[in-house]
């Protein structure tokens, strides 16, 4: 074909791959809610699992603290931290004023109230008929003036109420949004990367078809042989990373929340697109086979090249790892890293074993003539 209708037989095959992009759009405009809360769930999950390593801690002083008061005796009736994590239960600390505490009581039991009153009125006879003395109770006296003396707030004498919630109920288990048009620019990424997923498939072979009329028949057998290794590296470095990256990375950084004593506060668009880039991300790095490969067989590398240099080759591919990885903790970069070190061993071995001949460079014919 002549240059130009090389250009036409290009435009087809974009005008193809941007329509199976659009279908697969509108595909993913339909999943695209359901996508956004399955990715929120490796943080809810983790989250929990940071609210309960929190109550856990607070709950171990609170029983030290009433063993220390003489609680010892009665540690049956001590609530403890496995108790609430077999029943899946948080616990939340307020302080409310006695009066209004009892306001509250008697609203609710219209009989307390009158046994409180009768008992208030008893008291209030016995101190009346009492002659005020010196052998008048020092604590009796002290209530006496604190009666008289104008209500003041004071913390020490406010009731502590432990409130137990179930876990999943806590509303600190949420990503947040800061802005208002943020959700819908999720809602919009999500769909779009999706459709990008759902029509790669389609994109690859209009693609395909347009180079393969460039090719010959032994050239087209190379694709058919790796394109399905391309595919299933890609998706399981996709896969490393959504089931087995998220869990242990979210656990290392919520520690350094615990650390610093600081608490999260997820920020949707900047979580939802970590957890949709990071598996790109695992994808694309796992290539690392097929790209030695390519190398070694136009003749830039060599295979005993990958032996000789597999030290600064693993320097490379920890600086990769560190670049493709969004998240800036180590965890992640050597969970990107460890596979890949695996992969160009993998790599030496596939430049071995994999069928077809090795491109002479230009270096190489020179020596021969020579």
């Amino acid at each position: 074909m002549s240059f130009g209708e090389h250009l036409e037989e290009l435009r087809r095959a974009l005008f193809k791959s941007i329509a199976a992009l659009f279908i697969g759009f509108l595909v993913g405009m339909a999943v695209a809610n359901d996508i956004v809360a399955y990715v929120q769930t490796p943080v809810r999950e983790s989250l929990e699992r940071f609210y309960m390593r929190q109550t856990a801690r607070q709950q171990e002083e609170r029983v030290a603290e009433l063993k220390a008061q003489g609680r010892n005796a009665h540690e049956d009736e001590l609530v403890t931290y496995e108790d609430m994590q077999r029943e899946g239960l948080v616990v939340t600390e307020y302080l409310i004023e006695p009066q209004e505490f009892r306001r509250l009581l008697e609203e609710q039991y219209p009989q307390l109230k009158t046994l409180l009153a009768e008992n208030d009125k008893g008291a209030n006879d016995k101190r009346a008929g009492a002659p005020l003395t010196e052998s008048v109770d020092a604590a009796e006296k002290a209530d006496m003036v604190k009666a008289d003396a104008p209500n003041r707030l004071n913390r020490s004498d406010l009731i502590e109420l432990r409130l137990f919630q179930p876990i999943e109920q806590d509303s600190r288990l949420r990503v947040v949004g800061h802005s208002m048009m943020e959700p819908f620019s999720v809602w919009l990424k999500a769909a779009f990367i999706s459709g990008l997923v759902f029509s790669s498939p389609f994109i690859f072979y209009f693609i395909w078809e347009f180079v393969a009329a460039g090719l010959y028949k032994h050239e087209q057998s190379y694709i058919y042989t790796y394109m399905p290794i391309s595919i299933g590296l890609f998706i399981g470095g996709a896969l490393l990373a959504f089931f087995f990256a998220f869990e242990p990375l979210l656990d290392f950084m919520f520690w350094y929340y615990e650390r610093t004593e600081t608490q999260p506060d997820l920020n949707l668009s900047e979580w939802v697109s970590f957890v949709l880039m990071m598996p790109l991300g695992f994808g694309i790095s796992f290539q690392l086979p097929l790209l030695m490969l390519l190398l070694e067989r136009i003749g830039i590398f060599t295979v005993d090249s990958y032996w000789s240099k597999w030290r600064l080759a693993v320097v490379i591919i920890m600086v990769i790892a560190m670049i493709l990885t969004p998240s800036p903790d180590p965890y992640s970069m050597l969970l990107m890293g460890v596979p890949l070190v695996g992969l160009y061993f993998g790599g030496i071995w596939l430049c071995k074993l994999a069928p077809g001949r090795r491109l002479e460079s230009p270096g190489d014919l020179l020596a021969r003539r020579t």
